[in-house]
This record gives structure tokens, C-alpha cells and sequence, in this order.
């Protein structure tokens, strides 16, 4: 049955005043998170093929003759080679994982799960947009755009709920040479996440994926008569002995962690795994370093 044919006009319009109020928090806060990454005097501008000059550097064994720049060399007693900027900024699809299972948290003193995935991903956005890239959500059709609206653009949809219990990548096509960026649990069906990082695969698209977990999910401190439940309120299930099931458990975890890693190494991607009770800014900057690195 489909849930949206008993959504009433209020409902809508109560869900809708409810995104709007946590925009301006998610902006603001994904706004001084990405304040405390220094992209320097030149963003991510770097050496590769480009037609501006950036920056002249040593020579070192290896480099070809023909790179040498004989008039700035005849100035000193080196040899010096003239770097151009690289200039083949890439278009970069993000996907933060929305759904009901990322509203979790083990402590009233920690950040939800989506909460966290929003914040990263709204603040990688801002830090490539700075760069001059042009950024989009996964589930948008338009291809990704450059500037602050597109932004706002995102941050809006980021703070819009979604229904099901666990979220899985959406499947967009993107183009050669793209980049994504996809952060979640990855708790929900494995065979899916699989197809949907193979898709990827096939498009020759690169990226990282970042898994956001709450310490209580690493470490099962459940005891005695525990009713789990899942947050969409699809799965539950009763147990009088918790702890029994506390080996199984992380096992189960382990393995997850370990498949997204190998998944991970054998498309080319990179995987990180981020725990909410840790700074936000160590996982940005890890972002911010893979998304910016050479194709690999």
C-alpha cells in the first residue's frame, strides 16, 4: 500500500514548516564547519595540464628537458620547471543517506546520525563550491551546478525526511570522470549498495564512501530484556537475554565494515568509517583530502 495516498494537506504542510525550520540551522552550521578547513590562497589549485602558470619548482631527476624553463633557470644556478594549474575541475554527486535509520543515537548528548551525514555533506559542498566546482545531489536530476544557490539549493532537499527504514544510493547516470561522494550507515540491503557502487564503477566514476555510526552501534551495551526496534517502525524484535547477542552482533558489524572497504578498494573508491562522538572537522578534512587527490 502506498503510504503517500494518506498524507493529508496538513501533514504536508506540517513536514514542510518543519524542513524550513532546520534550514537555517543546517546552513549556519555546515557554514562554520567548513570555515575551519583553510583552502589556502588558492583553493585546490595544484599542478597538472592547464594553460595558467602557477608556480615554478626545482628540477629533479626525470624531468624531461623540454620542461625546463631556460630563461627563469639562467637566473640562478638551478634548474627550475614551470608548473601550470591543473584545470580540469570535475563535477562532484553527493548522496547523504536520509533515511529513518540515520535518526538514530545512542546518547542525548551526541548528533543524530543524519544529522552528522547533512553536516559533512552540506560542508564538502560549500569547500568544493569555494573551489569553483559545480555540486549536486544524487537524486536531482539536473546535473550538478556551480555557485552559492546551488547550496541552497541542496541544503534545502537535505533537510527533507524520508520514509523508508534504510537508505540505498540512488542510481544516476554521471559522466566519465566525475566524482561522488556518498555518506550513511549502509546498514540496509548489501545487495543494493553493491549495484548501486557498480553502477558507479561502470560510469568510471570515483569517489569516497563515508560510513556514519553511532558509538552505541559499535559497541552493543544492551543487557537483560531489550525490545530493538528499527526507527521507521518495519523491523522488532524481543529479546530477555541482549547480551547473548552482543558476540553475533558485532561480528555481523565487522563484516559490514570489512565488505564497504573491499567494495571500496576494488571500484577505486575510499572508505572511511565516522563515528558521531567524534570531531566532525577530522572527517571533513579526510573528505576534502580524498575528493580533492588525483584520480586514482
Amino acid at each position: 500500500m502506498n503510504d503517500a495516498a494518506h498524507i493529508t494537506p496538513d501533514q504536508l504542510r506540517s513536514d514542510a514548516e518543519e524542513a524550513a525550520a532546520g534550514f537555517p540551522a543546517l546552513m549556519a552550521a555546515a557554514d562554520q564547519l567548513a570555515a575551519t578547513i583553510s583552502l589556502g590562497a588558492h583553493g585546490r589549485r595544484r599542478a597538472g595540464p592547464g594553460d595558467e602558470f602557477w608556480q615554478y619548482r626545482p628540477a629533479t631527476a626525470g624531468d624531461p628537458l623540454r620542461e625546463i624553463d631556460w630563461r627563469r633557470s639562467a637566473r640562478a644556478d638551478a634548474h627550475f620547471v614551470r608548473q601550470m594549474e591543473w584545470q580540469n575541475l570535475q563535477a562532484v554527486h553527493l548522496w547523504v543517506d536520509r533515511s529513518a535509520s540515520m535518526q538514530y543515537r545512542g546518547a542525548k548528548d551526541l548528533p543524530l546520525k543524519g544529522e552528522r551525514a547533512r553536516i559533512l555533506g552540506l560542508a564538502s559542498a560549500i569547500l568544493l563550491a569555494k573551489a569553483g566546482e559545480s555540486v549536486g545531489l544524487m537524486e536531482d536530476p539536473q546535473p550538478p551546478k556551480h555557485g552559492r544557490g546551488q547550496i541552497t539549493k541542496m541544503a534545502m532537499r537535505l533537510v527533507e525526511g524520508a520514509q523508508d527504514d534504510f537508505g540505498v544510493p540512488p542510481n544516476k547516470e554521471m559522466v566519465r570522470g566525475n566524482r561522488a561522494l556518498l555518506i550513511s550507515d549502509f546498514l540496509g540491503d548489501w545487495e543494493r549498495v553493491i549495484d548501486a557502487l557498480s553502477r558507479a564503477a561502470d560510469q568510471r566514476v570515483q569517489g569516497c564512501l563515508v560510513q556514519v555510526l553511532d558509538p552505541t552501534e559499535e559497541s552493543f551495551p544492551f543487557d537483560g530484556r531489550t525490545i530493538f526496534e528499527s526507527m521507521g517502525g518495519g523491523v522488532s524484535f524481543e529479546t530477555r537475554r541482549a547480551k547473548a547477542l552482543r558476540d553475533d552482533y558485532l561480528a555481523r558489524l565487522a563484516e559490514r565494515k570489512d565488505q564497504l572497504e573491499a567494495l571500496a578498494r576494488r571500484t577505486g573508491w575510499m572508505y572511511l568509517c565516522h563515528h558521531t562522538d567524534q570531531p566532525a572537522q577530522s572527517a571533513l578534512m579526510w573528505i576534502h583530502n580524498a575528493i580533492a587527490g588525483p584520480a586514482r
